[in-house]
């Protein structure tokens, strides 16, 4: 890594501390923080928080918090005060992560660091334990070299996979807790492993659960089979209706003719990237960028009825799916929630009884990148990324309180970084994060807090 003599320091730092962030990662990512009781122990994602509270007490912050928010999580909360006159600014990720999704399916045990051709595996090692160890990094870098120059909040949000909202809820109740001149939200990543990037754009989120009943219980397919309706394939004959024949999703009501200004996202790039087999064609239309930043997409995240192994001869008197909506800046999430809803009890076929109930919720977001922050980040990407300029892309995921922090401090300039690039592969079995990245985004984030407090006056 390149730096100016300007700032070699903070980079000489950062590169010191990587083994012994390594080390810390090893031990977050052992916690199996998946905020979902009936999956791994309320008490591993207790544990993860307690770990998060004790480093930030042990970086001199003046206030740590353990926060119960009202889904029955805890957000990790701490406070660092900054100079006379300097700008405080919010550091945000999020500590709970994704099911494994089978743990025998992982080349290395998901829940232990593993180094690997470069990279270390681990679930939650680039989103976003991750998060967490690139933003004590930075701060004990600026530490070891003329100090903290900002206000520092810290905020560690215990549910953020799971969407149920407890953070969210928690901020609203308490406006005052996170309020800050500039967010930095390290929950995203760069568009590739070695081009800087902000990401401008996030989709919001309506996750509902569909239920189909036709029968007071199972029967067998031989003799009831052919004029029984079968709740199973009635939930395939629904779920299907949300796409078109080219793969679009339709949700009636909703619009799905976004278009993508920004940075493209070349096809076989795309293809590249996500794993595309051979042959496999896209689903959608218009640019890859339309289709993941400008436009909904409908997803069947689960499906419970029999599996193969063990399935017996039967019709099935009832099926339910989980089904997730990602929707564009300028849809509300919950008027899409509520045409997911009716598009999908009105395709009932052969009179089936289908109930939804919402699953989770979050707006979508869009930033502001002509304010003075971007400025003060541009620099600092182009100073931890040996010259390159920094770039702005969408990001088709969700990160929900991201727009309720957006409505409850509006001047505040959010920007969105982190470790999430392509070849991370999160959410999926074998993610892992880039020890590079991690340097150099934890170098970045020194660097703009630096950047940010010269440009605000601070000292």
């Amino acid at each position: 890594m390149v730096s100016s003599p300007e700032h070699a320091p903070l980079a000489g730092a950062v590169r010191e501390m990587m083994p012994e962030a390594r080390r810390e990662l090893a031990e977050l990512v052992a916690f199996r923080s998946v905020a979902d009781p009936e999956l791994f122990p309320p008490e591993e994602c207790r544990a993860a928080a307690e770990w998060i509270a004790a480093a930030l007490r042990a970086e001199g912050f003046a206030e740590v918090a353990l926060l119960d928010t009202p889904d029955g999580t805890q957000s990790v909360y701490g406070r660092l005060p900054g100079p006379e006159g300097a700008p405080t600014v919010l550091l945000y990720a999020h500590y709970d992560v994704q099911p494994p999704l089978g743990e025998e399916l992982w080349t290395s045990p998901p829940f232990e660091l593993t180094e690997r051709d470069g990279r270390w595996y681990g679930r939650g090692a680039a989103d976003c334990k991750g998060g967490v160890i690139m933003h004590l990094l930075a701060l004990r870098a600026l530490r070891a070299h003329g100090g903290i120059p900002v206000g520092v909040k810290v905020i560690a949000e215990g549910s953020e996979e799971r969407g149920t909202g407890g953070l969210e809820r928690y901020a609203e109740a308490h406006p005052e807790l996170l309020r800050a001149d500039a967010v930095v939200i390290g929950d995203s990543g760069n568009f590739q492993a070695g081009r800087p990037t902000v990401t401008a754009v996030l989709r919001g989120m309506a996750m509902v659960r569909v239920r189909v009943d036709t029968l007071e219980g199972n029967l067998h397919s031989g003799a009831f089979g052919g004029a029984a309706p079968d709740a199973l394939a009635a939930l395939i004959r629904i779920l299907d209706s949300l796409r078109a024949a080219d793969g679009s999703t339709v949700v009636d009501g909703l619009a799905a003719d976004g278009v993508w200004s920004g940075t493209q996202y070349p096809e076989e790039q795309f293809r590249a990237d996500a794993g595309v087999l051979a042959g496999v064609e896209l689903t959608g239309s218009g640019t890859v960028a339309d289709r993941l930043w400008a436009r909904p997409s409908v997803t069947v995240l689960g499906i419970d009825c029999p599996p193969v192994v063990g399935a017996t001869p039967s019709v099935q008197a009832s099926a339910r799916a989980l089904v997730s909506l990602r929707v564009p800046p300028g849809t509300d999430a919950g008027e899409a929630a509520r045409l997911l809803a009716a598009h999908l009890e009105s395709r009932a076929p052969w009179g089936a009884r289908v109930s939804v109930e919402a699953a989770g919720e979050g707006q979508p977001f869009r930033a502001d990148t002509a304010s003075p922050a971007y400025t003060a980040m541009a620099a600092a990407m182009r100073e931890a990324y040996d010259g390159a300029e920094m770039e702005i892309t969408g990001q088709g995921g969700s990160i929900p309180l991201t727009s309720t922090l957006a409505g409850l401090y509006p001047e505040a300039e959010i920007l969105l970084t982190g470790l999430s690039e392509p070849a991370a592969r999160i959410h999926a079995v074998d993610e892992s994060v880039s020890p590079d990245e991690l340097e150099r985004m934890a170098l970045t984030e020194a660097l703009f807090l630096r950047n940010y407090a010269a440009q605000r006056g601070g000292s």
